[in-house]
């Protein structure tokens, strides 16, 4: 539901440009996750308007760390340390519960990541087809170049 997810994308967007032209600081993780859920809950009960049609993995970085949210299409979120979503769910989180630990190195956590799509993906995954982010306290948000995807794609093959 590409519509539904761009409609929440913006709003979260202006809600974090309100929040820094207010306080001079970025949005807590937390709150941002906190208000993209009320709207989603929102439009659950609310008359002459549908549910968005979609889950959100949420990320980002600030003073309590990494952090990683799931937010339901009823408003529900919930914390996480590695998760999936989609097609072979099931499979993606198995195989995430097995390998993810709290020390991961950057390296081996983008190993990570790639495995599990592999888990899930139906077909050939290669930096045409994904898309993986990192963020950190050292690092700005940046998306991995197809060519970096490719690299990390033929150390794990």
């Amino acid at each position: 539901m590409g519509p539904d997810f761009r409609v929440l994308v913006r709003k979260s967007r202006k809600q974090a440009e309100q929040y820094h032209r207010l306080y001079k600081e970025p949005i807590p993780v937390t709150q941002l996750v906190r208000e993209t859920a009320a709207v989603m809950q929102e439009f659950t009960q609310s008359g002459g308007v549908r549910p968005f049609g979609v889950s959100l993995l949420v990320v980002g970085f600030d003073d309590k760390g990494p952090q990683l949210y799931q937010v339901d299409p009823s408003g529900s979120y919930f914390s996480w340390k590695a998760s999936a979503m989609g097609k072979n769910v099931s499979n993606a989180k198995a195989f995430l519960e097995k390998r993810y630990t709290d020390d991961l190195e950057l390296d081996d956590a983008v190993h990570t990541a790639i495995l599990t799509l592999k888990e899930g993906f139906e077909g050939q995954i290669s930096g045409k087809n994904i898309e993986i982010g990192i963020i950190g306290s050292d690092k700005k948000f940046r998306v991995l170049t197809p060519e970096e995807i490719d690299d990390y794609l033929r150390e794990v093959e």
